[in-house]
């Protein structure tokens, strides 16, 4: 089984469309959220997006990888939400060609505003400052060889938006 990334800038819906693609998919299937990796470290956490935290988002990103892959070996269905840039690809890649597994990468981006202002509405949720998420928006604004992953979820509802995922997958 590939491991589906479902990636893109905080706020982009990745989480809500992580669910819908787990449940729609084929069975057994799992989701990793990433959040829940980060959130598991009790001392010392760092806010993902600071400079500071590479040493960290490496060692965390490496472990979520090995996860996935672990599943997709057992026969599961994996789909991982995070925010995910092609900065973090290669840990992904590794793991899943050490298990010969597939990988599948999306990018959900819809416009600026609408993820500026569904991040800064999460009720809770650690990150709702505007000037960071558009920072990390800026992240994902230009990906270069990675754009034909992009997927512009912005007229689109979650289900429509896990269709066209599961689209890509397949």
């Amino acid at each position: 089984m590939p491991i589906t990334l479902l990636s893109g800038p905080s706020g982009a819906g990745k989480t809500t469309v992580a669910r819908i693609v787990a449940a729609r998919g084929p069975a057994p299937s799992v989701h990793l959220h990433t959040d829940d990796f980060y959130a598991a470290i009790k001392q010392g956490v760092l806010a993902p997006y600071l400079p500071e935290a590479a040493p960290q988002n490496r060692v965390v990103t490496g472990v979520i990888a090995r996860a996935a892959a672990g599943y997709a070996v057992g026969g599961y269905h994996v789909v991982v939400d995070g925010v995910i840039g092609p900065w973090f690809l290669g840990a992904y890649e590794e793991a899943a060609r050490e298990a010969g597994v597939g990988l599948v990468y999306v990018v959900l981006r819809p416009v600026r505003e609408t993820v500026l202002d569904r991040g800064a509405s999460r009720a809770a949720h650690p990150l709702t400052d505007r000037r960071v998420l558009g920072e990390i928006y800026e992240g994902f604004a230009d990906l270069g060889p990675y754009e034909a992953r992009v997927l512009d979820s912005t007229g689109l509802t979650p289900e429509e938006t896990a269709d066209a995922v599961l689209e890509r997958r397949a």
